[in-house]
Order: structure tokens, then sequence, then C-alpha cells
């Protein structure tokens, strides 16, 4: 679905994405992890569009992105931070949301799945932080698209919200979706993914299953094996 061939990005002298190679042909959950600084939202927003590689080239189903912005109408994209304009109500941003897209009524669903009902008729301003975030995931699963990618989804979210996100995600993952996924919860990561893919400096690390990493390592734990990574190439 996904195939990048030497992606290069730098802003001004910092060298952000250094020949990154990767494909993602099968649906599944993948988890794109890596410290601060690493490449990952780069990498993502590079997909989408929103960032022009200096080199490099992204396809999905066999088109180059650069051809056309059409490709994003088959992408659900859920942002790190939910930049909503404060003055509309919640009803009236789903509302909106629906009209610039397609039409669904897969939104009924989500509201009652995650309790938003009461906030309907609030305006985004005067939202917590965690219901900005339940608004955020009903806006990205509301459609029915084949790839689907969530950046930091678990921000915010009480227990039982990241119950229903990590059900939610399993559910589209047996429709035979393919779901990106940036995270720094590794619990959330080990339990949701089929998949890792971990960038360092720009580049790839590794790419393989957690179990694989774990070999990798020498290490039994997953978050063990995350730190044994960042020690050894910061030794």
């Amino acid at each position: 679905m996904v195939n990048i061939q030497e992606l290069h990005k730098r802003f001004n002298k910092n060298v952000v994405l250094s020949g990154v190679d990767l494909q993602i042909e099968k649906e599944g959950i993948i988890a794109i992890l890596g410290p601060n600084g690493s490449g990952k939202t780069t990498l993502i927003k590079s997909i989408l569009g929103m960032v022009i590689p200096n080199k490099g080239t992204i396809t999905i189903d066999g088109k180059d992105i650069k051809a056309s912005s059409s490709y994003r109408n088959s992408i659900d994209y859920l942002p790190q931070i939910a930049n909503f304009p404060n003055n509309l109500k919640v009803k009236e941003l789903i509302t909106m949301i629906k009209d610039l897209r397609t039409e669904t009524s897969r939104d009924k669903i989500l509201i009652e799945l995650f309790k938003l009902e009461p906030f309907l008729n609030k305006k985004l301003g005067n939202l917590s932080g965690g219901t900005k975030q339940k608004v955020n995931i009903i806006l990205t699963f509301m459609f029915d698209s084949p790839l689907i990618i969530l950046d930091e989804p678990t921000t915010g979210l009480d227990p039982i919200s990241l119950i229903r996100l990590k059900e939610l995600i399993q559910e589209e993952k047996e429709k035979g979706k393919t779901i990106l996924i940036t995270s720094h919860i590794m619990r959330f990561v080990e339990e949701v993914s089929d998949e890792i893919i971990f960038l360092l400096e720009g580049k790839i690390y590794f790419k393989g299953s957690i179990n694989g990493l774990k070999n990798k390592t020498g290490q039994n734990d997953f978050e063990h094996a995350i730190a044994s990574i960042l020690k050894e190439t910061h030794a």
C-alpha cells in the first residue's frame, strides 16, 4: 500500500530523514517509534503531503503522491494536537467535517461509544484536553478509509476511553485496514501492534515484530529493549 524510497528531509541544516526506505504492503497495525527528533512526525507528514521531502518518492497504491492530492481521501488522520476552532460547538464541527468529506452516520455510533452526547452543544474551547481527544477520535474514525494514521492517539484519555480506543483499532484492523501509530506509551504499543518500525537519527534502525526486537537486543521486556537501543546509540 505505502512504498517509500530514498526519502530525505532537512530543515535548514537539521537533517531529519536520511534515506528512508519503507514498504508497507499488508493490512495490520504498525507502530512507528523513536526518540524525540528521530523523524517520526516528519515521516507521517510526508506521507500526508504536509511536508515536501528534499529527495525521494512516496507511492500509495502504486501512485506517486506528487501527481495528485486525491489520495488523501483514502486516509484518515488523527493529529497529535487537535487545534479546533474554539467558538464552534462539537456538533457543528462534526457536521462541517462530514460536509467537507462525505456523508456518514458512523459518528452517532462513536458519539455513543465515547459518551460524548453531553458535550455536543458545548463549544470546543470550553472542553478538557481528554474530551477534545475524544472528538479527535470521532472525526478520524467516522469515515471508512483503508489507511488510518494515528499520531499519539492516547493523549489525555481516561482508562475506559483508552480501552474503547484499543477495541476500535482492532475492529478496523479486522476490516483489512492498515493502521500506522506513533506513541510514547510502550505498553499501548505492545498491546496493539503487529509490527514496529524504530526510527533513529532519520533512518530505520529496526523493522519487524516486538519479539524480533527483543531477540535483537537480548532483552525479555519491550521497554528494556527500546532502552537498550538508546543506550547503545548514546554510548
